[in-house]
């Protein structure tokens, strides 16, 4: 049953259109993104009836959760894609084998990140840039995001393999599913059973675990195009390298993205506790647009990453193009959505009606609004290097937004002593991506001629 799965998804990636598929395979994947980001907001909007230092909270523990999928970036990123372009080469066998590998691996490092998360828990949450005002709140948000912390990582590297075989809407239902189920448990462990914060805790791990049983249902049923098995659990270095050179982009993205905020929430932290409340509420509602972004980019990533192994360059341009197309008019159409509506979507998280988080927030939100447009092309740009192997440009790509391009940004803004500026560091460091995606962008053309040229030469 497997192996005649697998055949229909190779015809789907090799043979329909590209306008068609990549929507099929992007709307599920954005819609897990948005359901994931609205439980997330749903889990801010309870927390935030309980005060600013709990509001805050939560921001500082969007930290931890972006570490414990660290390693979930690592390994399934570079598995789906490896995985993707093995099953364009019909390596069957030995795509189950990187998974299985891939799988068991990540489920084991979670579990040590949630013993030594616990040992560790008032350091650490002092580390992620928790103030002595929500330092209570952040320790009770962090013990049960730890216990989910191998269902977490195990979670990400089944729902970016399934995808990576064609599956994607299966994928949305796990992670759908879960992300439904917390916005129903949040207000009955908050309220209901009087837990606070705690409770939103407990939701989100118990959300969590359910996404992760719903995953794996396939596998145990053996009825994914690509198994998990115990005796398919083998290290060999070729296909470690294989996994973590791409997986690695992932992973330093995710890095870079935890460093970045916990370098802001020290910074906004030290000028006050609302200006950290303020930015914790912005990325909170910026997550929806960044969701639909990133959902894109992972519908399209399997597409040119098996197109790319079957050698078909010329469905590889095709998908690139209209990829770029797609995100740029996207990113064009949500500004002019975010910017009017700022203020009042801060509105309903302040619900101290504290007007610096009001006037911080609405600032945020507008100047990351205006340049949405670089960070939605970045990502194509991104996932196009992920998708067909090549690690460098990859890096280089997911590294910046919140690497090597902000954190200098934020920490120029700190010595500066700008309260202000913490809400236009972001803004500012998308901006200066452009000159970084813009070069490699058309560089991706010229690496598809290449490939043409030499596809050509070989058959000649």
């Amino acid at each position: 049953m497997a192996r005649q799965i697998s055949a229909e998804k190779q015809q789907m990636f090799l043979n329909e259109d590209v306008r068609t598929l990549l929507p099929r395979m992007a709307v599920p994947t954005i819609v897990a993104q948005l359901i994931t980001t609205i439980y997330n907001i749903v889990d801010t909007y309870f927390v935030s009836t309980i005060g600013t230092n709990a509001t805050a909270a939560v921001g500082v523990n969007s930290s931890l959760e972006r570490t414990i999928t660290l390693v979930g970036s690592l390994i399934g990123a570079g598995a789906c894609s490896y995985i993707a372009r093995l099953l364009g080469s019909k390596k069957k066998t030995l795509a189950d084998q990187v998974l299985s590998t891939s799988f068991l691996t990540g489920f084991g490092i979670g579990i040590v990140l949630m013993i030594l998360g616990q040992l560790l828990i008032s350091p650490l949450v002092d580390l992620l840039g928790a103030t002595a005002e929500c330092k209570v709140y952040s320790m009770q948000y962090a013990s049960y995001v730890l216990y989910a912390a191998p269902f977490m990582i195990g979670s990400f590297i089944l729902n970016m393999c399934l995808r990576s075989e064609g599956s994607a809407t299966f994928a949305m239902i796990g992670i759908g599913v879960g992300g439904i189920l917390n916005c129903f448990l949040d207000p009955l462990f908050i309220y209901g059973l009087d837990l606070g914060v705690m409770g939103a805790s407990m939701a989100t791990a118990i959300s969590k675990f359910v996404s992760f049983c719903i995953l794996l249902w396939p596998y145990i049923r053996k009825k994914s195009s690509v198994e998990i098995s115990l005796k398919k659990f083998l290290y060999r270095a070729e296909d470690v390298k294989a996994v973590l050179s791409i997986g690695s982009t992932s992973f330093f993205r995710s890095a870079m993205t935890v460093v970045a905020n916990v370098v802001l929430n020290n910074v906004a932290g030290a000028f006050s506790t609302a200006a950290l409340a303020a930015i914790s509420v912005a990325n909170r509602i910026m997550e929806f647009p960044f969701a639909i972004i990133l959902g894109f980019g992972q519908g399209y990533q399997p597409i040119v990453g098996f197109n790319w192994g079957a050698d078909r360059m010329d469905r590889v341009r095709a998908s690139y193009r209209f990829a770029l197309i797609v995100t740029l008019i996207g990113s064009l159409v949500m500004s002019a959505i975010l910017i009017p509506s700022a203020s009042t979507l801060v509105h309903v998280f302040n619900r101290q009606a504290d007007p610096d988080v009001l006037s911080l927030g609405t600032l945020c939100i507008i100047l990351q609004s205006i340049v949405l447009f670089s960070h939605g092309v970045n990502s194509t740009i991104n996932m196009f290097f992920a998708g067909i192997g090549k690690a460098k440009q990859a890096l280089l790509m997911s590294t910046a937004r919140q690497g090597y391009v902000f954190i200098p940004v934020i920490i120029v803004i700190s010595l500066l002593k700008w309260s202000e500026g913490v809400v236009w560091a972001q803004a500012i460091a998308d901006f200066l991506c452009i000159f970084i995606s813009v070069p490699l962008g058309l560089y991706a053309f010229r690496l598809i001629s290449q490939r043409e040229a030499e596809l050509t030469a070989k058959e000649a």
